[in-house]
């Protein structure tokens, strides 16, 4: 076992009085980066006005913030490798509450699609958080640990969504972002006071043009995902993207390949565990995504069309916050059965409790409790995955390589909930019926959707069952030690 995860067993057994502190701060700094992706929620109609600008445009508030995010996500995971995962999760919580001031004080669609960008660039804090903690904590406390921290992007997004309705009625919407920057602020202090910085670093030379490369293919290839129903799927725009962002992956990747030092190592990516991981992750990020689709808008569809429940924003956020709560409480569950079975057993667990929210999510959809019961099924079932993913991933990259494992890991989600947001957006809008005049998505459209969902989790329950059988969860092979930085040498020496 290398230096890096045999160090916590050295201290003995049980957990020093810090690692609970670690573990609050860390899935606290998780929960905020959450809540900024779904503070912005309630306002989305509004902003036209609010901004003084168009739809088509104000839209760019929410698709920079994720342009943002996936650029950022692989880039600070491996700076985090190289130079220290504590220093560069502070920066990404720099960032984050820079964002929010520049958002708060905004009154026009520049500087709010500034400060969402920045907002955006926060997004590589959790795989951070699972690194560091992979680090710094005894090997006994990893496997609850890493699952509380995944999951509090679920819980961030769930408890956030009824906050930042409520505040966006009540008051006025520049107080939203207020919120977020003395939350980021917070959390802040807390990991500089708190967290510890991990000795374990790669070193070596930042892979410039690698970074350059993977950020223009996934802002190619996300421009033409989450754009193409607005410009058209046959566009030449949305055409002209998709070729790019295809030409441009295939030469980042042979590039990489011949690398000394890459920015993502393909081939450590390549091994099985890691490559169906991400697999199952794009598949599970597409099923998760769905539900945050169809939930909200059959809660506020009139009443009249006969499905709808005609329900305010409000409501929708207090409907869909137990699932957060669940979904807390299941990444304790996770984390015993990935100690018993294996992180294997748990995700395929997971995702076949996601797919049967979504089957019973088609025979019980017209009653808010019934939405409310879907909702907390298909959370556990995400406890599950959530804690399940980054066992997997951390059980087979070296201690080195963790902080960009783990990135890579949140972007192949991220991907997935692109997917789902492009291809569910089309089936809504061709299954429509007319209601007054206007088109509205038909029942039997989320019904669609719903099936897809359930579908792309027996998808990712399919992949996580060839991924190849892991020695324990976390554990790296003994004669894999992770190459270290030069202070680390020194302190050997």
């Amino acid at each position: 076992m290398s230096d890096a995860l045999a160090r916590p067993a050295e201290a003995g057994s049980s957990a020093p009085p810090r690692s609970n502190a670690v573990v609050a701060v860390l899935a606290l700094a998780g929960i905020v980066v959450s809540l900024m992706q779904t503070l912005v929620i309630p306002i989305i109609p509004e902003l036209p006005k609010y901004l003084n600008a168009s739809a088509s445009n104000t839209a760019w508030a929410v698709t920079a913030t994720l342009l943002a995010a996936a650029v950022a996500t692989p880039v600070v995971g491996r700076l985090g490798d190289m130079f220290g995962k504590r220093r560069m999760l502070l920066t990404s919580i720099i960032l984050l509450v820079t964002g929010s001031i520049v958002c708060a004080l905004a009154d026009s669609l520049v500087p709010m699609v500034i400060g969402r960008a920045l907002q955006g660039l926060a997004a590589a804090v959790v795989p951070l958080g699972i690194s560091i903690m992979r680090d710094v904590l005894p090997s006994d406390r990893l496997a609850g640990s890493t699952a509380l921290m995944s999951a509090s992007l679920g819980v961030g997004g769930a408890l956030g969504l009824p906050s930042a309705a409520f505040i966006a009625d009540h008051y006025d919407w520049h107080l939203l972002f207020w919120v977020s920057a003395v939350l980021g602020a917070l959390s802040f202090l807390l990991v500089l006071l708190i967290v510890p910085e991990s000795k374990v670093r790669t070193g070596g030379r930042f892979d410039l043009v690698g970074s350059l490369g993977l950020s223009a293919g996934l802002i190619s290839l996300l421009l033409a995902i989450s754009k193409g129903s607005g410009w058209g799927w046959t566009s030449a725009t949305t055409l002209i993207l998709g070729i790019a962002a295809v030409s441009i992956l295939l030469s980042w990747g042979w590039y990489e390949l011949r690398s000394s030092q890459p920015l993502v190592d393909l081939r450590t990516t390549a091994k099985p565990q890691v490559l169906f991981t991400n697999l199952a992750s794009i598949a599970l990020g597409f099923s998760m995504f769905a539900m945050s689709l169809v939930l909200p808008q059959l809660l506020q569809l009139p009443t009249q069309t006969g499905y709808g429940l005609g329900k305010s924003m409000l409501m929708v956020g207090l409907v869909l916050a137990p699932q957060g709560l669940v979904m807390m409480a299941m990444s304790a569950v996770s984390a015993r059965v990935t100690k018993a079975k294996g992180p294997k057993v748990t995700l395929m667990i997971g995702a076949l409790i996601v797919a049967s929210g979504y089957a019973l999510n088609i025979l019980l959809m017209s009653e808010v409790w019934h939405l409310i019961l879907v909702s907390c099924i298909i959370g556990a079932g995400v406890g599950f995955t959530y804690g399940a993913l980054p066992a997997l991933i951390m059980g087979a990259v070296d201690p080195s390589q963790t902080g960009a494992a783990n990135s890579l890991n949140t972007l192949m989600r991220s991907l997935g909930t692109s997917f789902a947001s492009a291809i569910a957006g089309v089936i809504l809008a061709q299954m429509t019926t007319d209601f007054g005049g206007y088109a509205l998505p038909s029942e039997n459209g989320f019904k669609v959707v719903m099936a897809i969902g359930a579908g792309s989790a027996l998808l990712a329950f399919f992949l996580a069952s060839l991924i190849p059988k892991a020695r324990k969860a976390v554990e790296a092979p003994a004669d894999q030690e992770p190459t270290p930085s030069p202070e680390v040498a020194e302190a050997k020496a």
